[in-house]
């Protein structure tokens, strides 16, 4: 009993900061909406009579132009949003923990080299990079999840570097060097973990970054092809029939909307939090 009060005790108190608590809120209700209500639902299909219904009991949020309930639809693209948000800044933080880690850590010779590599790609404008990078991995799901990865990269190394250049000369480093800790042990025992929290607030900021891509890069008509839903690529082909259904673009613009504001709240809190610790 008194270990489940503690428990108890320490969830509060991660959650007491109100950002963190809504965002991590918004992120896991939207994610329960999204993975887990489509299947409940049935299979929508085409029906032209039902072209661009707008809103009401039978169609929550309308019908599209090919007569297909719009809830459903957007339910499935917003599904696939957060899987190439998350993803894909899972990916990037694989390519950049190594990089980072060994220019804050090493120096020298080998963090200038990493250095001006990051630094160079980082000079290409975001959106122009991903348009570039896209092109090469194809428009699918996975060619948008390789295109944040690698776009992402090269900024979260930066991230990754600094943080590892404040905590390399910490005084339980030192120790460790001094006791004859192998480099593998200080880097994944200590520094690693001191940094976790940092490199958090870092990934949920850039989560958020990250669907905005996807989203672009669909509406431009480089994201994930129909028929599979897409947010991005719903707001383009809505765009058409704004004036007779504006609810085409309302929905999806709103879905991608909340789920930016939900991981944009998540770093903050995370920050918040880390700030409180230090004081």
């Amino acid at each position: 009993m008194r270990e489940k009060s503690i428990g108890k005790k320490k969830l509060f108190r991660f959650f007491k900061d109100r950002s963190l608590a809504i965002g991590a809120g918004i992120i896991i209700i939207y994610a329960v909406l999204v993975c887990i209500v489509p299947f409940f639902l049935k299979g929508e299909s085409q029906n032209l009579a039902n072209a661009l219904h707008r809103p009401d009991r039978e169609f929550l949020f309308g019908a599209d132009e090919a007569g297909r309930g719009l809830f459903r639809r957007v339910l499935e693209g917003g599904r696939i949003d957060l899987m190439i948000a998350v993803c894909g800044v899972s990916f990037a933080y694989i390519l950049a923990l190594p990089f980072g880690l060994c220019a804050g850590y090493v120096g020298g010779n080998v963090d200038r080299v990493i250095s001006v590599v990051s630094e160079s790609i980082l000079t290409f404008p975001s959106m122009v990079l991903s348009i570039f990078v896209v092109t090469i991995f194809g428009s699918s799901f996975w060619g948008l999840v390789f295109t944040i990865a690698v776009t992402q990269a090269p900024q979260l190394i930066r991230y990754i570097r600094g943080f590892v250049m404040q905590v390399k000369n910490l005084e339980y480093i030192e120790a460790g060097k001094a006791v004859g800790s192998t480099t593998y042990f200080i880097l994944t025992r200590h520094i690693i973990r001191n940094i976790t929290g940092n490199t958090a607030v870092i990934l949920s900021l850039m989560a958020s970054e990250a669907l905005l891509v996807a989203s672009a890069l669909g509406f431009l008509g480089l994201g994930v092809q129909p028929p599979t839903a897409e947010l991005g690529t719903m707001l383009s082909r809505g765009r058409m029939y704004f004036d007779m259904a504006p609810h085409l673009m309302i929905f999806p613009g709103l879905f991608i909307a909340i789920l930016i504001l939900g991981f944009n709240l998540l770093g903050d809190g995370i920050r918040n939090r880390l700030d409180s610790k230090k004081t």
